[in-house]
C-alpha cells in the first residue's frame, strides 16, 4: 500500500498534487510546463568554480598572504560520475653530476700525477745518493782494512810490490847493471827523476858519458845522468818520459819494521825480496846506514827499500861478504837532502 502525504480535503493542492503525481507515474515527466518550485539547478561540469559533484566551491577567505589557501587543483574533464585523476606534480630536475664533479676529478688526477712525479724524483735522487754513499763506504772500508792491517802488524808484500814495481827499472850503464827508481812529484810534464847508486853509473860518468838505458820488460827508456855525489854513493838520473814516482818516508826507521826490496839482481828485473829492518846506524863513518836482512845480490844496487805504507825508506847499496842476511841501505832522507827532488 502506498502512503501519500497528508493533504486537507477539498484543497486545490490535493488536486494539483494528485494530478501531477499521476501524470508522473504514467509518463515519468511533469504534467505541466511550469518549472517545479523546488527544482535544483543541474550541475555544471565545465564550471571551474564548482567541483565534479555539483557542489559550489568553497569561498576563499584571504586575510594574510602567509596564510593564503592555494586554489583548488583543476581536475580533468570527464563524464558525470567519474572521478578525474589529479595531474602528477612536476619532478624537479637534478643537476647533472658529471658537470659538477668533472673539475674535481681532473684536479685529483693532476695532484696524483704531481705526487707520483715527486716521489719518482725523490727515489731517483735517493738511488744516486745511495750509489755515491756505497762508493764512499767501499773506499773507506778499503782504507780502514789497510790501516787495521798496519796497526795489527799485518804485512802485505804482494800489495807493496804491486805498488812499487811500475816505478822500478834496470839500469844499463856501460858494462855495469843496477837498479833505479822514480821518486818524487817535482818533475814537470812528461819528465821523471830517478835515483840510483853512483857506483852503478860510475863507469859512464868517469868516461865523460851521460847516457844510460832504463829497461823493464820490453820497455826501453834513455836517461841522462844529471848529478852525482861520490862520497854518499848517490846519482840522479833524468828521463823525458813520465814515470810514476814513489812516495818517500820522512820518519826514521825502527828495528823490526817489515820491508820489501825491489831490484834486478844479476840483471833479473822485477825481482822482490822481503825482510825486516835489523838496525839503524846513524853514526857510521860513511854516513847514516840502514841494516836489513832481505836477501840482495849484485844488480840490486840502487833499488828501493819499501815499508808497509808503500814509502821508500832507503836505497839498497851493498851486502856483507861471506855473511847471510846483512844488507845495507842509504836512508832516503839523505838522498832527498842531497838532490832536493823528493
Amino acid at each position: 500500500m502506498t502512503f501519500e502525504p497528508f493533504t486537507p480535503a477539498g484543497s486545490t493542492e490535493q488536486r494539483r498534487y494528485d494530478g501531477r503525481r499521476r501524470a508522473e507515474e504514467r509518463t515519468g515527466a511533469p504534467a505541466w510546463d511550469e518549472a517545479p518550485r523546488w527544482e535544483e539547478p543541474a550541475p555544471r561540469w565545465n564550471d571551474p568554480a564548482s567541483d565534479p559533484w555539483g557542489q559550489p566551491a568553497q569561498q576563499q577567505w584571504i586575510e594574510d598572504p602567509q596564510w593564503q589557501v592555494p586554489p583548488p587543483q583543476q581536475h580533468q574533464q570527464g563524464r558525470p560520475g567519474e572521478v578525474a585523476s589529479p595531474e602528477p606534480e612536476p619532478v624537479p630536475r637534478r643537476a647533472a653530476a658529471g658537470g659538477r664533479f668533472k673539475p674535481v676529478v681532473v684536479g685529483v688526477v693532476v695532484l696524483l700525477l704531481l705526487v707520483a712525479g715527486w716521489q719518482a724524483y725523490r727515489i731517483e735522487g735517493m738511488s744516486d745518493h745511495n750509489q755515491d754513499l756505497a762508493t764512499v763506504l767501499a773506499a773507506e772500508k778499503d782504507r780502514t782494512d789497510r790501516l787495521e792491517k798496519q796497526l795489527a802488524g799485518v804485512f802485505d808484500p804482494e800489495a807493496v810490490s804491486s805498488a812499487a814495481l811500475p816505478s822500478v827499472f834496470r839500469v844499463r850503464a856501460g858494462s855495469f847493471t843496477g837498479t833505479a827508481f822514480s821518486v818524487g812529484r817535482k818533475a814537470k810534464g812528461n819528465e821523471s827523476n830517478l835515483m840510483t847508486n853512483y857506483h852503478v853509473v860510475a863507469e859512464v860518468w868517469t868516461d865523460g858519458g851521460r847516457r844510460v838505458s832504463l829497461e823493464r820488460g820490453s820497455t826501453r827508456i834513455t836517461a841522462t845522468i844529471v848529478d852525482v855525489d861520490k862520497g854518499k854513493d848517490l846519482a840522479l838520473l833524468h828521463a823525458d818520459t813520465k814515470i810514476a814516482g814513489l812516495a818517500t818516508a820522512t820518519a826514521t826507521v825502527k828495528p823490526g819494521q817489515q820491508v820489501v826490496v825491489v831490484g834486478a839482481p844479476l840483471g833479473l828485473d822485477d825481482s822482490v825480496t822481503t825482510g825486516v829492518i835489523s838496525a839503524y846506524r846513524p853514526d857510521d863513518p860513511d854516513g847514516p846506514t840502514i841494516q836489513f836482512d832481505a836477501p840482495i845480490n849484485p844488480g840490486n844496487s840502487g833499488g828501493p827499500v819499501v815499508n808497509a805504507a808503500n814509502q821508500v825508506v832507503g836505497l839498497a847499496t851493498a851486502k856483507a861478504k861471506d855473511a847471510e842476511g846483512i844488507g845495507l841501505a842509504i836512508p832516503i832522507k839523505t838522498a832527498c837532502e842531497t838532490f832536493t827532488v823528493c
